[in-house]
């Protein structure tokens, strides 16, 4: 969503209800200017190398026997033909399906109380936002284990 508000100003704004307020006033720019306005002064604050970290940022990780991905996979669709759009949104079908997928899938987006382990993913998003928490999750071999603040 930032690459497309960096990109348009006018392009649909999910943003800033999504995290870009505080990635904003993490460049020193309040997040409730004119939307022109934030877009011109985001373009000049934001250093190259940071847009080209959000540019070539991959949507998933595969190392070993584990899927890194932001939300989830679309079941029924192998990996390696996964949509951006299913990886950084999906949830019902995939939280709810049995499926073996391959490999594990490491994903957050949807929150937890505690890391979720279950045969075919691992969901470790503990709301850190929200609750303070922060979760982690260390593979070390076939070894697992959680890290938490």
């Amino acid at each position: 969503m930032m690459i497309d508000f960096l990109e348009d100003a006018e392009a649909p704004h999910g943003w800033i209800a999504n995290g870009g307020d505080a990635t904003l006033e993490g460049y020193g720019l309040h997040p409730f200017q004119h939307r022109r306005a934030l877009h011109h002064a985001l373009c000049d604050r934001l250093p190259p190398r940071h847009r080209r970290f959000l540019t070539d940022t991959t949507f998933s990780l595969a190392v070993g026997d584990y899927f890194f991905v932001h939300a989830g996979v679309r079941p029924g669709v192998p990996l390696d033909r996964q949509t951006p759009q299913d990886m950084m949104w999906i949830r019902g079908r995939f939280l709810n399906c049995t499926d073996d997928f391959g490999k594990v899938v490491v994903h957050g987006h949807t929150i937890v109380d505690a890391p979720e382990v279950r045969a075919n993913r691992i969901g470790i998003d503990t709301g850190a936002v929200m609750s303070g928490h922060l979760t982690c999750l260390a593979l070390t071999g076939r070894d697992r284990r959680f890290l938490s603040t």
